[in-house]
């Protein structure tokens, strides 16, 4: 099933389930968080749940993309309350970066990257038995809530960034229980949008790279994941396209297992607090920076799969500086 976050004709917050182009507007809940809340109150499962509260009339999903009314799929109604982190290396790529890179690892552990190592223990223990913990991925952070646009919205490209980079992915949406438990509510696409220029200075500016604005949705598809997701990612620049690429993703495009990336993620007791949203990103391979291109401003990311229903797209926004140096004060 999925599902959609919007606003309606009178600007009033609303989730429907998307079936056949239509909304079918939930009755009782105007949002996800109030749709997985209650159904973790009543013990049932978030489509049975929605579905139950679908309505019968149908609104137009191309009209609320149109009029960019779509919203992220999952929110928090205080911002500060959804955190947004992610993973990499954790994807397999094509079957010729695949074998680029099985070369690679083939020549001696003292000639490999710290990159590449990682990339090694994911391949070699990033899928465990059942119930058990395996090697731990790379992890970063890239804000709370008010760091996520909807999908339409601009992605800021900060004044002092050297780089606006599309990053296609599967995220996965979570909602920490009562009792301190994760949930996992959905999946939905996402762009982690990075700052790739300048991570490959040093790989010690991961960490800030990755401190820039994302976009999710405008889909959430409930239940489990494909095992194999196939999409596209693309840049339009003034009406044409000057970029494509195919994606893929799943487990079985992935040199680790969700179950994994979860575990290691919600191990530190701080990330789960009760009542909680978490954004987490699963990785990618596929980045346009890898073909030489550059981004400009009001350059159009196009990110689409099948299962996740309408593509997510977000334009390039170059930002005015707003913050120079020496402008903190002592109090």
């Amino acid at each position: 099933m999925n599902l959609i976050q919007y606003l309606d004709e009178k600007s009033a917050r609303r989730v429907g389930v998307v079936k056949d182009g239509q909304i079918f507007r939930l009755k009782s809940v105007a949002t996800t968080y109030a749709l997985a809340q209650k159904a973790l109150k009543d013990g049932k499962s978030l489509a049975s749940l929605a579905g139950a509260l679908a309505g019968s009339k149908g609104e137009s999903l191309a009209a609320v993309l149109k009029d960019k009314r779509a919203l992220v799929p999952l929110d928090h109604p205080d911002p500060a309350h959804c955190i947004v982190t992610g993973t990499g290396l954790t994807h397999l790529g094509s079957a010729s970066a695949r074998d680029s890179m099985h070369k690679k690892l083939d020549a001696g552990e003292e000639s490999l990257t710290d990159s590449l190592k990682m990339f090694k223990m994911g391949l070699e223990g990033g899928k465990p038995a059942k119930g058990a913990a395996g090697v731990q991925p790379e992890w970063f952070y890239k804000g709370d809530g008010r760091w996520l646009v909807a999908p339409g919205a601009p992605l800021p490209k900060p004044s002092f960034a050297l780089d606006g980079g599309e990053e296609p992915e599967v995220a996965g949406l979570y909602l920490i229980d009562g009792k301190g438990r994760p949930v996992r509510v959905g999946f939905a696409l996402g762009n982690e949008y990075s700052d790739h220029v300048t991570e490959r200075q040093n790989y010690l500016f991961l960490a800030r790279s990755k401190l820039r604005h994302s976009s999710i949705g405008p889909e959430m598809i409930t239940g489990a994941l494909p095992n194999h997701v196939e999409g596209k990612s693309r840049i339009i620049r003034k009406g044409k396209v000057i970029w494509e690429k195919p994606f893929l993703t799943g487990e079985g495009n992935m040199s680790h297992t969700l179950a994994n990336l979860e575990y290691h993620h919600f191990k530190y007791e701080p990330f789960r607090k009760p009542g909680d949203v978490h954004v987490h990103y699963f990785g990618t391979a596929t980045l346009s920076i890898a073909d030489g291109i550059a981004t400009e401003d009001g350059d159009i990311f196009e990110i689409e799969a099948p299962a996740f229903g309408a593509p997510l797209r977000n334009p390039l926004k170059v930002m005015k500086p707003d913050h120079k140096p020496g402008a903190v004060k002592a109090l």
